[in-house]
């Protein structure tokens, strides 16, 4: 299972041991001619930049290879601060299998830094998770566990109606068309995928299993990636979900951008689009990311204990899951960051619209997996709230530090809800203490404004404004056009 940790055979980051000379060492025996830099932006975006293999030595993975302009990349630097460097981490070492036309290629994900003074840079997603492990160690902590679920969509193609023009501008209307051959407006002769009627399916009604495979061999022969599991999902249309093994915190977050980039390369390289949209097809599942995650102390799991009867889980879990529901609302601004994502989170459709936890119960937005009992190495929690579009350096870290908070201030969870939430009233809702999550990014970024001091510890107070502000302007750009189902509704009024 994607959170399980299984003992001595557990999760292993890409290039687990790789450094730095043994890198360079591989890039010259492959007579490899380019290095391929990865690097994340604030809103979750994998960018890159090519350099020769032969400008780069041992000296940059210390010091870093200035190719960075901040002032282009949005919620980084100003024009009059904008130069900074990329530090390449020799354990994200991988060679690119479609780069062979060209010499062959090299990758590794990159840390940023600021030019001349060479410090971390603030608003580096992957160095806020970098700091959370250490907020996490300081605590006692040292280990994480992490196994995000990625769903996602793959369109055979995606029309913007008229134009794209007119989508971005919306002076004329504006529409969209999904294409699928698989879905019920499609055109596979197999047969088609009903709505909700997509999970599990198999050949050759499933159309995308060997895009799929094809995507996962690519992840485990060139970035190392141990992977459990892909299936098609619940929905038509092309979703599916693809499950790796789990890591530690910024490793785990390294292979889920490994997972968008393959999959969106794979997909465009066989003339379809890979979407991680959260909620594209009306009247069908939209897509999650199910983070399952566990503290340990060296090789003692901080979430279990054999003797709670409810579902083996310890004091500290319970604290955990404490902090997860208390700042549930809050966190949504990260772990739910565009607009669409409240077109997902809305009842009916598996996805968790109340802030609850219980054991295996799925319609809670804290989860216990309880698929088996007395096995200290698989217990987990599962936070069902994230979707696919989330900057998962930012979910990682915020999840950590919201339970982390529960943790420090002992805050005791309501009792667990053992039935379908979708079905009791408000008024039960209100006697078992089950709350809502925010219906709108708005709401959500409301809610971060009140509730952002337990990201503190490892989030930079520029790095959440510039967070913020980026994700308004999405709000206001949304809220100023006409959408396509008020014609249908109010036209006539």
């Amino acid at each position: 299972m994607a959170g399980e940790r299984g003992g001595e055979d557990g999760g292993m980051s890409a290039g687990a041991g790789m450094t730095a000379a043994t890198a360079l060492e591989e890039i010259r025996a492959r007579k490899l001619r380019w290095i391929e830099l990865f690097y994340t932006d604030l809103v979750g975006g994998f960018n890159h930049v090519h350099v020769p293999a032969h400008t780069v030595d041992a000296d940059s993975f210390a010091t870093g290879i200035p190719k960075l302009d901040g002032s282009s990349v949005r919620g980084f630097r100003e024009i009059y601060e904008s130069d900074m460097l990329l530090v390449p981490d020799p354990t994200t070492f991988g060679v690119m299998p479609w780069a062979t036309e060209v010499g062959g290629t090299a990758r590794f994900i990159c840390d940023i830094r600021l030019g001349a003074t060479r410090e971390p840079y603030g608003h580096d997603p992957r160095g806020i998770a970098r700091r959370t492990v250490g907020v996490l160690a300081e605590a006692g902590y040292d280990r994480s566990y992490w196994g995000p679920e990625v769903e996602f969509f793959v369109f055979d193609q995606v029309h913007l109606l008229p134009s794209a023009d007119a989508v971005r501008d919306a002076w004329g209307g504006s529409g969209y068309q999904i294409e699928s051959a698989e879905a019920p407006w499609g055109s596979n002769g197999h047969g088609s995928i009903r709505f909700k009627e997509g999970y599990h399916r198999s050949g050759p009604t499933d159309v995308l299993e060997g895009l799929r495979s094809e995507v996962c061999n690519i992840l485990t022969d060139s970035f190392h990636i141990r992977m459990d599991a892909h299936h098609h999902e619940v929905a038509t249309a092309g979703q599916g979900e693809i499950n790796m093994r789990f890591d530690e915190l910024v490793p785990a977050a390294d292979h889920v951008q490994d997972i968008r980039f393959t999959l969106k390369s794979v997909a465009h390289r066989h003339g379809k689009i890979a979407s991680f949209m959260p909620k594209p097809v009306y009247g069908d599942n939209g897509i999650g990311l199910h983070m399952n995650q566990s503290l340990w102390r060296g090789s003692e799991n901080a979430f279990f204990d054999a003797n709670d009867a409810y579902a083996e889980v310890s004091e500290t879990c319970r604290y955990y899951i404490g902090g997860l529901l208390d700042h549930a609302r809050a966190l949504c601004a990260i772990t739910n960051p565009t607009t669409n994502s409240y077109r997902r989170l809305v009842p009916g459709y598996e996805a968790p619209v109340f802030i609850a936890w219980s054991r295996a119960n799925r319609s809670a937005n804290v989860r216990i997996p309880y698929y088996l009992k007395g096995r200290p190495e698989a217990k987990r929690i599962e936070y069902r709230t994230p979707d696919s579009a989330a900057n998962i350096y930012l979910t990682e870290a915020a999840l950590a530090l919201a339970g982390l908070d529960g943790i420090r201030r002992k805050i005791e969870p309501p009792p667990p809800v053992d039935t379908n939430i979708y079905k009791l009233t408000p008024e039960k809702r209100k006697e078992l203490g089950v709350r809502e999550l925010p219906g709108s990014l708005s709401e959500a970024l409301s809610c971060l404004d009140s509730d952002a001091a337990f990201l503190r510890p490892a989030f930079s107070s520029t790095a959440l404004d510039a967070f913020r502000e980026i994700k308004r302007e999405e709000q206001l750009q949304l809220n100023l056009r006409p959408h396509p189902f008020e014609f249908y509704q109010y036209l006539d009024v």
